[in-house]
């Protein structure tokens, strides 16, 4: 009687093919992170979301008046889940604050540094910071909130640091322009900056009082010409 061939000894194959199977669909599942990655995503999501929702609010009602319950409503979530993005309520505060710093300076910049003569990107300015208030009615009432409570909360801080890089810019613009020969060399750049602050702030209280928020862009224009009209006593440019 003949032996069978070796290969057909004590053969293995089917259950080794098995344990490979085993292993390739065992292993893309052990080494993924995308669930970690989704997670984290979702945390930023969340954040933003939150942040939008408070500005949104403020113009609606008095941000002083503005409860946790009412902003995790708003996103559709439970007071818990809103804790797990911000741990309590004054650190929700400072971050709306950063972000409306952020935006805002970034945006009015912004406009600023696309023109070469030093009174336009004055006016840029101008104009893209009231249109920001426009789109943000909110913006005012949480912004003067924080300047008026006592001491200096981190929010606050935010949001006079803030300030004092905007009004760095405008006087910056106006040194430009007196060196541009587009601004007279004699004024006070510091009041200068001040008057200008002074004045979008009060375009906005009166659009606040008189619930016309929405005319603020078409109203900006002759406010900044009347306020341009100090600083631009002489001028020999012909372009001007």
């Amino acid at each position: 009687m003949t032996c069978p061939p070796c290969f057909l000894r004590n053969r293995q194959p089917p259950t080794r093919i098995k344990q490979l199977i085993t292993f390739f669909r065992e292993a893309p599942m052990a080494t993924t992170k995308a669930p970690e990655k989704r997670t984290y995503q979702s945390t930023e999501l969340r954040q933003s979301a939150t942040i939008e929702a408070v500005v949104q609010l403020c113009a609606e009602q008095d941000p002083a008046t503005l409860t946790t319950a009412r902003i995790a409503d708003e996103v559709g979530l439970s007071q818990g889940a809103l804790f797990k993005h911000f741990p309590n309520k004054n650190r929700l505060w400072e971050s709306v604050a950063g972000w409306v710093s952020e935006q805002l300076t970034s945006q009015v910049f912004r406009e600023a540094d696309r023109h070469k003569h030093a009174d336009q990107a004055l006016e840029a300015m101008f104009r893209a910071h009231v249109g920001f208030i426009a789109r943000h009615p909110g913006i005012p009432r949480l912004m003067l909130g924080e300047l008026q409570k006592p001491g200096n909360g981190p929010a606050k801080t935010i949001v006079r640091q803030a300030l004092a890089r905007y009004r760095k810019k405008v006087v910056g613009l106006l040194k430009l322009g007196i060196e541009q020969g587009r601004i007279a060399a004699g004024i006070d750049t510091e009041a200068a900056a001040v008057l200008y602050l002074g004045a979008i702030q009060g375009l906005v209280v009166q659009a606040m009082v008189s619930g016309e928020i929405a005319t603020l862009e078409q109203t900006a224009p002759r406010i900044f010409k009347l306020y341009s009209a100090s600083f631009q006593e002489m001028s020999n440019d012909p372009e001007k």
